[in-house]
Formats: structure tokens, sequence, C-alpha cells
């Protein structure tokens, strides 16, 4: 499986949002990583529903919505509607998983659990067979820009396992201080899906470092 780069457009210029989406078109990225936060699960606030369609009029590409929000099971429909093309709920914010992950497939959209940095691997066993996609967080959600975590080459490589059987064809997402330093050795490790965010949009050629990234 070729591996795929996710810019997140939480690191976008919202005075000249359209522009940025334009360019994410216009370049060899994947997907849209799209964070919503609730500042209740997270310590801060994103954006909701209207920047998600307003993203999804201009965008040429999958949205990949990331919620880090409380309850999320209420606003699944809401977020499919606005443009949702895969829903990533936090395995600690949803006490009945499989339901909510059978919930977003009804829907239409492709189901992605996320974990943590201290969420260990092995609490996925049960639900990895029947996610689209799991997501690895490489720093503590809820804000851009900071340190990536170094345990996560072991973290990922656990979940690479886990799925070797059970779901061959899992994408294994990883988000936080990715950039052109780690993303080779990330890879190895087994993750095949990269949301890179700051690296991107404070990036001088922001084309050619996607395309950089797309290379590794």
């Amino acid at each position: 499986m070729n591996h795929l780069i996710a810019p997140s457009i939480l690191a976008a210029d919202f005075a000249n949002l359209q522009r940025d989406i334009e360019m994410i078109n216009n370049s060899q990225a994947d997907w849209f990583h799209v964070d919503i936060m609730d500042g209740m699960f997270v310590p801060n606030i994103s954006f909701g529903f209207p920047v998600v369609k307003a993203t999804k009029k201009h965008a040429a590409k999958p949205l990949d919505v990331h919620l880090m929000i409380v309850d999320p099971d209420r606003y699944l429909k809401d977020f499919a509607d606005a443009g949702a093309d895969s829903i990533t709920v936090h395995y600690e914010a949803c006490p009945h998983l499989h339901r909510t992950v059978q919930a977003i497939k009804q829907l239409g959209c492709k189901a992605a659990v996320a974990i943590n940095p201290a969420t260990p691997t092995a609490l996925l066993k049960d639900i990895i067979a029947d996610v689209d996609m799991v997501l690895v967080m490489s720093v503590n959600p809820g804000f851009g820009g900071q340190k990536f975590i170094e345990h996560t080459y072991t973290k990922i490589a656990e979940v690479k396992a886990m799925s070797a059987n059970a779901n061959p064809n899992l994408y294994i997402e990883v988000d936080g201080g990715v950039d052109g330093h780690n993303i080779a050795k990330l890879k190895a490790a087994g993750a095949n899906v990269f949301v890179a965010g700051n690296a991107v949009f404070t990036a001088a050629d922001q084309p050619a470092f996607i395309a950089s990234l797309k290379q590794a």
C-alpha cells in the first residue's frame, strides 16, 4: 500500500482558507485532515460544521475528519452531512465503541479510531477488525506544533502486528510532529497515512514539501 499524505487544515491560514485548500488540491496530498475540537475532550476549540461544509465545497480530495470531542455519537450524522468521507473517534471518548463504529459505517463513511499517547495499543484488539483505520496520536491532542513523542514508533509497530491477520488492509495513521525527518522511520514502523500541519503550512514551498513527504 502506497502511503498517503493528509495535510491538517488546522494549520492553514483561516483568512485565506480557500487559497490553502486549492494548494492542497493541486499538490500530491491525498486527503484533507480536519481536526474538530470542543474545548472539553481537549483544551482547545477549533471549528465545526460550517468550516467542514466550506472545505468540502472546494476540496477535490476526501475529508478525513478527526473528532476530538466528548460524546461524538451526537454529531456523527451532522459531520457526515457536512461532507466527511472518514470519521475518526477517540477510544477514550466512546464507551460503546463498536456501536459508534457501526453508526459511522451506516452513514457511508470510513470508520476510524484514535488513541492518545498514553492509551495502550492492546485496547484495540477487540475493535481492530471492524475499523478502516487506526490513528496513533504522536502528541497529546489539542494543539498543533507539539514535539513528537518517540514511543510512537513502538505503538505503530504494535498496531501493525495486531492488524496483520485481523485486518491486513488497515490504514495506520499518525498525527503530531510528522515532518521530513521522521516520516521514513514512521513508515518503516508500519504507518501508511501521515498527517502534517505546521510542517506543511510553514514550508517555504508547500507543494514541494508535500511532494517530499509523498516520496519519502
